[in-house]
């Protein structure tokens, strides 16, 4: 139990620290608004994260004895996989870092919707029932989340850690997520600025490449 909920810590953390548009929009929901309209919409993105998990976890186990014969590829195709993903998300931090160079200082919170997010969920009169809503749909539409946490699931031959697994990365992600909101205008600034985006992309591509390493070792 212990060590599965801790696996499901790590790699919570590992998909929830890159800060995009869903935490730029946490941070400004919580600004305008309040602290309950931004935890709510926090613990949206970390819903959509355990949803995932959890998806992952059931697929696994029922595959489990069927994929025995083939663990020790799977392990290695996992691994690449996990890699993969962690050099894409600091690639694209970094060209992201080279292709926005702002001629004015970034504003504490973004004014403006930011790309892909509806106006809608970011206006004052947002409730904390919208704005959890509304950020668990946007997440999900992210089918990379999935992805992730099947690569660790499958490559540990399906097991995974079930409930507590899926209960560690769910409880990580709202964390960080709570911590977001939480901070409010401070953190969010810190966060969501081009050097924060830049830190925070580079620290979750370094737990998924640690992660990628632990399943071959």
């Amino acid at each position: 139990m212990s060590a599965a909920f801790w696996a499901g810590v790590v790699a919570g953390y590992g998909v929830a620290v890159p800060v995009g548009a869903i935490a730029v929009l946490i941070a400004g929901l919580t600004a305008r608004t309040s602290l309950r309209v931004g935890a709510a919409a926090g613990l949206g993105a970390a819903s959509a994260d355990g949803v995932y998990a959890l998806i992952a976890v059931l697929g696994g186990a029922a595959l489990a004895a069927a994929i025995q014969p083939i663990a020790t590829p799977l392990r290695w195709a996992a691994a690449v996989i996990l890699v993969l993903l962690a050099a894409h998300t600091a690639r694209a931090a970094l060209r992201k870092r080279a292709a926005d160079r702002p001629a004015a200082p970034e504003p504490l919170i973004p004014a403006a919707p930011q790309a892909g997010v509806p106006a809608a969920a970011m206006t004052d009169t947002t409730t904390p029932t919208r704005a959890y809503l509304a950020v668990l749909g946007l997440t999900l539409l992210n089918p990379a989340t999935v992805v992730y946490f099947a690569a660790l699931v499958l490559g540990r031959g399906g097991t995974g850690g079930g409930v507590w697994f899926v209960a560690g990365a769910f409880l990580a992600s709202a964390s960080w997520q709570l911590l977001i909101a939480g901070g409010g205008a401070l953190v969010g600034r810190l966060l969501t600025g081009e050097r924060g985006r830049l830190i925070t992309a580079l620290v979750s591509s370094a737990v998924i490449a640690v992660l990628a390493l632990a399943l071959v070792a």
